[in-house]
């Protein structure tokens, strides 16, 4: 927008921007505001008056980690082909955490700071200590340090891994919860068949795919009766897709719902949602129906200690849940086998009537 103003006149750089002076006097003031906004009638009347208004300053550019400290590691790390090949949610979290690390201070230095051969298990294990009131949080850290770590070697900047020597903190959790079959008739009834809840439900329970999937499924994925898709969250490490056959229960929800083009769950505005937007959604969903303490990954749980008390082995439940590792199913079998051992062995706690 131009302003015609007495002594104002308008100057192009060489890379085409325009700028905007005020001549008088024999001196040039320079405006930065946006020609017609109070702020440039302000500027423009002190100009008048032979008052320069001061370049806005830009914040500081964050200082450069030195080289060979912990801070250039991490710096390093981050951009390496390792990191990269990391699915979005595990990079941000990992960055995130790793991040935290490096600004807390140590005998008055941020660890960011911290000269790599001085870093030690004491060291490691204050940071681990630090989140010692979550020790979630303080294993992640612990986790996510000595990968860092690890690549280091790899790499060659550094000789050992510190965290190898600190310990894990124990404790009990059971993480999300499970959700019973009680409290899946709870959601149901709360959300009939042709609401999107439950069709979000149905999708969840009857294919055992995580959040980050869940968003992206729709009917370009059917094939011969069957879901077929590569899992976000291994794309980057495996290729393999993932072959799920559609339940008799899911695919009479399916057609009994309203479902987007190219997903099966949109938003109110037609767009796929993010796992993220997903997430929430689907709280609001679960708060609706009275059950607080519910959640989509919860269904996941569900399912898999449904299947394995159904009798369903490791690997089949790896080809379930698209889990990598025999440990990741494990959990699950054991509790079924103790469950099942436990029923059939009681009797023998019991007086011979004889």
């Amino acid at each position: 927008m131009k302003v015609e103003l007495p002594y104002l006149y308008y100057d192009p750089d060489r890379r085409g921007n325009v700028r905007v002076f005020v001549r008088r006097n024999g001196r040039k003031i320079r405006i930065r505001e946006t020609p017609g906004t109070p702020a440039f009638l302000t500027a423009y009347n002190k100009a008048l008056e032979g008052v320069a208004i001061p370049k806005p300053k830009t914040a500081p550019r964050s200082k450069e980690p030195t080289r060979g400290t912990l801070g250039w590691l991490a710096t390093r790390y981050f951009v390496s082909v390792e990191f990269r090949e990391l699915d979005a949610h595990s990079q941000r979290l990992r960055r995130s955490i790793i991040g935290a690390c490096l600004r807390e201070d140590y005998k008055g230095d941020p660890m960011r700071d911290c000269p790599l051969p001085a870093l030690t298990p004491a060291k490691v294990k204050r940071l681990r200590d630090s989140k010692a009131d979550k020790k979630g949080a303080a294993n992640n850290r612990l986790k996510y340090l000595s990968a860092l770590f690890a690549w280091g070697i790899e790499n060659n900047h550094l000789k050992t891994n510190p965290a190898r020597d600190v310990k894990r903190l124990k404790y009990a959790t059971t993480g999300f919860h499970t959700w019973s079959v009680e409290e899946v008739a709870a959601f149901e009834e709360q959300w009939p068949i042709g609401t999107k809840a439950r069709l979000a439900l149905a999708l969840l329970l009857y294919t055992g795919v995580r959040r980050g999937d869940v968003v992206t499924l729709g009917r370009q994925h059917v094939k011969a009766g069957a879901l077929r898709f590569v899992p976000r969250k291994t794309r980057k490490k495996r290729a393999a897709v993932s072959e799920k056959p559609i339940l008799p229960e899911l695919a009479r929800v399916i057609a009994a719902s309203p479902t987007g083009a190219l997903t099966f769950l949109e938003t109110e505005y037609g767009k796929p949602y993010t796992a993220a937007g997903f997430g929430m959604r689907f709280r609001e969903w679960c708060n609706k129906a009275g059950l607080r303490h519910c959640s989509a990954h919860g269904l996941r749980k569900a399912g898999a200690t449904l299947a394995a008390e159904k009798g369903a082995t490791i690997h089949q439940l790896m080809a379930i849940f698209d889990w990598a590792t025999p440990g990741q199913a494990a959990p699950y079998t054991e509790a079924a086998d103790r469950r099942r051992l436990a029923a059939q062995a009681m009797p023998l706690l019991g007086r011979d009537s004889s």
